[in-house]
């Protein structure tokens, strides 16, 4: 047993692997410690490749401890600080959510050893592309948690110039696949593997650079938007006696720059029914209209029905014309509490303020006027790469709405504002973002940030953004042709195993 295996198979494993993905979040926003996204992989990857299973399946949870513990601890923040659940409720809930999100890196390392056999293989093909499929079903299982993907913290290197070809998940692919050859090189040293890993380093990069050009164009006049940052703590937010205050505010601030083309206040910026304040909202918007521009804005919204109609957290364009978009990816206990009949309010400490939210129909762009089409996104909905996508070709420009206070001063907003900029990428468009508490951002096509607002500050961001007409790779593909090589790259080595079996079999008789 080489030196490499027994520190595999020993505990010092399993503590490596937990210490690891406790260390990948720092990769991510606000951070951006991108050799991270290597490194840690490659610490579990190499014990998850030589050590024995059941020491394998226990370094994969530890790794899923580690990253989710310190990556998602900002659910404690939102359910303690804002839900009024007291520490000890809401710190149970936290470790309950950790420990099942845990279960995601195991089963990549259960996937990636058992459709592998012997380390170079498991290093190189199985445990990057279980890793990767994993991240694939996070991005629908259970509605969907895509969040702390590896790929992620690519955006400010030189693999960046990718997203637009091959998304999110292409660049995890990417990463965890440096992780695994790195992880390769490091179990058994030698100069052909160390030649092999730069070369591949160098082709990757070469490739980042070649794809870094502008795979949409600029069309038309640019168009010029201010984003209203109302900066109302989730605490008073949703309290009656700020209605009158937080009404006043957005006024004033729509007021001092109604001659945009467009006005983007964040997700319900007024904590009310869209109907039982649209006198107040058509007030604002006319003088916006007045002025030339076009008021959007993020507010619960209730489709009318004879038994009441159902609640959508929506997206609104109030202008010459009328539009409205319903958000589609609701946020399980954040938005509406699942199984209402068995849990009755007992959860509503976990869930919107108002009622459980509908989920919206298959999007559609947005309409401003007969020029100009937005894509239109809430909040979190902005974490899965298909929100975007499926609408990218067809839209000018981006637009994200959202509300971050309820996450506080955690890691979070910065996660967030990552996500949509790699939406803004992969699309070739530029986003848009307005938010309550911050970040309020402009995002280019190519997925930098070009101007933001600092958090918890009453403030406003003016810009002139490109309307942009056709669709990247990405757009036009999506992840298709990469689900097609991670099936392959673990299918086929049990398929040629078995092949092989058989051929054996035949010459024996």
């Amino acid at each position: 047993m080489t030196t490499a295996e027994r520190l595999a198979a020993g505990r010092a494993g399993v503590f490596a692997a937990g210490l690891a993905g406790a260390g990948l979040p720092l990769a991510f926003a606000p951070l951006d410690w991108a050799l991270l996204a290597v490194l840690a992989p490659a610490v579990l990857f190499a014990v998850a490749a030589l050590a024995p299973r059941r020491r394998a399946l226990q370094a994969g949870y530890a790794f899923g401890l580690g990253q989710f513990g310190v990556g998602v601890s900002w659910v404690f923040v939102s359910i303690n600080d804002y839900g009024g659940a007291g520490p000890a409720l809401s710190g149970l809930v936290t470790v309950v959510f950790v420990a099942f999100m845990a279960l995601f890196p195991m089963l990549a390392v259960a996937l990636g050893r058992g459709l592998g056999r012997g380390p170079g293989l498991r290093l190189l093909v199985t445990l990057p592309a279980a890793w990767v499929a994993v991240e694939w079903l996070r991005t629908w299982l259970f509605t969907g948690f895509p969040w702390l993907f590896v790929g992620y913290a690519a955006l400010d290197t030189p693999l960046a110039g990718l997203a637009p070809v091959i998304g999110v998940l292409g660049l995890s692919a990417l990463l965890v696949l440096f992780a695994g050859a790195a992880a390769w090189l490091v179990t058994a040293p030698g100069w052909r593997r160390g030649a092999s890993v730069a070369a591949l380093a160098v082709a990757a990069v070469a490739a980042g650079l070649a794809a870094d050009r502008p795979w949409t164009e600029a069309q038309g006049e640019p168009v010029r938007a201010a984003l209203i940052q109302g900066n109302f703590s989730q605490d008073i937010k949703w309290d009656p006696v700020q209605l009158e205050r937080i009404q006043s505010r957005y006024a004033e601030l729509t007021a001092e720059h109604a001659g945009a083309d467009l006005v983007v206040w964040p997700e319900t910026a007024i904590p009310r029914r869209f109907d039982t304040v649209q006198p107040y909202l058509e007030q604002v918007a006319e003088r916006v209209r007045e002025a030339g521009g076009t008021l959007v804005l993020g507010i619960p919204y209730r489709e009318w029905a004879p038994d009441g109609g159902q609640l959508h957290n929506s997206v609104v364009v109030l202008g010459e014309q009328r539009d409205v978009y319903h958000k589609r990816h609701l946020v399980p206990y954040g938005e509406y509490v699942p199984f209402r009949d068995l849990f009755g309010r007992s959860l509503d400490f976990l869930g919107a303020p108002m009622a459980d939210y509908s989920p919206g129909p298959r999007p559609e762009p947005l309409a401003v006027d007969d020029r100009l089409r937005l894509g239109a996104t809430v909040c979190y909905e902005v974490a899965y790469p298909v929100a975007v996508r499926r609408t990218a070709g067809a839209v000018d420009l981006l637009v994200n709405v959202s509300n971050d206070a309820w996450f506080g001063d955690s890691l979070a907003p910065h996660q967030h504002l990552q996500k949509a900029r790699m939406r803004a990428a992969e699309a070739g468009r530029w986003m848009l973002r307005a938010t309550n508490t911050g970040i309020t951002a402009v995002i280019g096509p190519d997925g930098g940030v070009v101007e933001r607002r600092a958090q918890f500050e009453v403030a406003t961001l003016v810009t002139e953004v490109e309307r942009r007409s056709g669709v990247t790779p990405y757009a036009r593909i999506g992840d298709g042709p990469l689900l097609g090589l991670l099936a392959a790259a673990l299918v086929l080595p049990g398929g040629l195993r078995w092949y092989a079996r058989r051929r054996r079999a035949s010459a024996a008789d």
